[in-house]
């Protein structure tokens, strides 16, 4: 433990900057700043050896084990009952725009050549839920960590861009409140990207961008587990005989999304654990953060940011698609 400490440290310091970042500056998502403050970190040159260093136990802790309670306790903020309200319609056009551009960007990032697991984890990114999904992916495909790194970047960058850009576009495509909200929701890659997008056009939208977000939230669990059954068939793959079909910290996740759909928890307990997961993925996103070098991602290229774009571009437009089916 004593090990793992200044990391644990450097990553819970991290988390309460990017808090503080997130009052100052309410439009960036606090997950995002931790994200974007472990990549600043891991530029600077006299931190480097630190961080492969002393600080390593640490980080691969919350990157791994703070992540997946952090993804647990994510389930708490669903409801099926809030999901189920949205209607047949909008909830199978949800899990359409994620199962179609999850399939579309795993079929353009391998035929670009992308490595190892990075198509499915770009996939799980940008369809899901951004960066929590691919460290969920990752985890339950034992992807490396350096594996993380471009699909973390790309998810960020856009989701990001995503904050000024679909605002931007919300009067000249002629949606309602409603409209922009779904079209936030299903289209938008982080929770707190979707809260930062959708609020610019008031509590309709972003109370419906937020329910129609956790619908595509709770797509997580069986897209990872039908993705751990795939790579399981492939003979080849190391992941073949290591990995579980559904992760304890994914059934975690469902148990906890039944238990607050189900049983009536107070308020007290509801924001308690609201305030842990979001500390839990704040300290893991700063340490998958802390793992990208820019020199890695320039070797990847211009497939890694073709397939973030295009992908970007997919999920929008079958997001967009979704609202006018709805």
């Amino acid at each position: 433990m004593r090990a793992r400490m200044p990391g644990l440290l450097l990553a819970a310091s991290a988390a309460i900057i990017a808090w503080l970042v997130h009052l100052a500056l309410p439009f960036v998502p606090l997950l995002t700043a931790a994200v974007v403050l472990g990549i600043l970190v891991a530029q600077i040159p006299a931190v480097r050896p630190a961080l492969v260093g002393v600080l390593a136990p640490g980080l691969e802790v919350a990157s791994r084990h703070l992540l997946r309670l952090g993804i647990v306790l994510l389930g708490l903020k669903l409801s099926l009952v809030d999901i189920a309200a949205l209607g047949w319609v909008s909830i199978l056009t949800t899990i359409a725009v994620v199962v179609l551009t999850f399939v579309g960007t795993i079929g353009l990032g391998r035929a670009l050549g992308l490595p190892g697991h990075q198509p499915v984890l770009v996939a799980s990114g940008f369809s899901i839920c951004g960066a929590s999904a691919i460290g969920a992916m990752a985890a339950a495909l034992r992807a490396r960590d350096e594996e993380q790194a471009v699909p973390v970047a790309l998810v960020t960058l856009c989701g990001t861009l995503a904050i000024a850009v679909l605002p931007a576009l919300w009067n000249p495509l002629g949606l309602s409140q409603t409209g922009f909200g779904h079209w936030v929701g299903a289209g938008v890659h982080d929770v707190g990207q979707v809260v930062a997008t959708a609020q610019v056009a008031g509590t309709t939208a972003l109370a419906v961008a937020v329910v129609v977000k956790l619908t595509r939230v709770l797509m997580l669990a069986p897209m990872v587990a039908i993705t751990v059954a795939i790579e399981r068939r492939r003979p080849t793959d190391a992941t073949a005989v290591r990995t579980a079909l559904v992760p304890l910290f994914v059934a975690g996740f469902l148990a906890a999304v039944l238990l607050n759909t189900f049983v009536p928890l107070p308020d007290w307990a509801l924001t308690g654990a609201d305030w842990a997961q979001t500390a839990l993925l704040a300290m893991a996103l700063f340490a998958l953060g802390a793992s990208i070098r820019f020199a890695e991602l320039a070797r990847t290229g211009w497939r890694a940011l073709v397939v973030g774009l295009t992908s970007w571009a997919l999920v929008a437009g079958l997001a967009y698609g979704a609202v006018l089916l709805g």
